[in-house]
């Protein structure tokens, strides 16, 4: 047989395992190759080694261990219950926040009917519409920020985003 035979047996059988034959086969071979009686000699050492109790015990690293798993699984069901709480509050429902927009919008639609801002308007002229105009893209900005905000998990998987 040759080297590679010889030691797959080897490393196949540990010990007392391997039958008497292969054993005599592996014993000669070991008598007239120096190369494999080394490494049948360093794979025995570390057999030994690794049978006997080679790590120390530590009964303190399991505690330790399975505490850290024990806070871990607690933080993150916090981390769940927090996530529900934030998740989705009744007050901002989509629902409510459509019509709190159209609201909006017919307050903004309507503030150029009243009398008052027909005399304004006629008093400052058109220099007027300016202010007015900015105060309306900034409400309809800030109210679009607010409920896409609000509302990002939601979009994101109406969405596809």
């Amino acid at each position: 047989m040759n080297c590679s035979k010889i030691m797959d047996l080897v490393y196949e059988y540990s010990g007392d395992d391997m039958p008497i034959i292969y054993q005599i086969q592996v014993g000669l071979h070991a008598f007239f190759c120096s190369a494999c009686a080394r490494q049948m000699e360093t794979l025995e050492q570390a057999r030994t080694i690794l049978s006997e109790d080679f790590f120390v015990p530590s009964p303190n690293l399991e505690d330790s261990i399975m505490s850290r798993i024990a806070i871990e699984e607690e933080c993150a069901s916090a981390l769940d219950e927090t996530e529900e709480i934030f998740a989705s509050p009744a007050w901002l429902s989509t629902r409510n926040w459509v019509i709190a927009g159209l609201i909006i919008m017919v307050c903004l639609a309507t503030t150029f009917f009243g009398l008052e801002y027909q005399n304004l308007a006629n008093e400052t002229g058109k220099s007027f519409l300016l202010p007015i105009g900015i105060t309306i893209g900034i409400v309809l900005t800030t109210y679009g920020a607010l409920f896409i905000g609000s509302h990002l998990k939601e979009l994101s998987q109406r969405f596809g985003l």
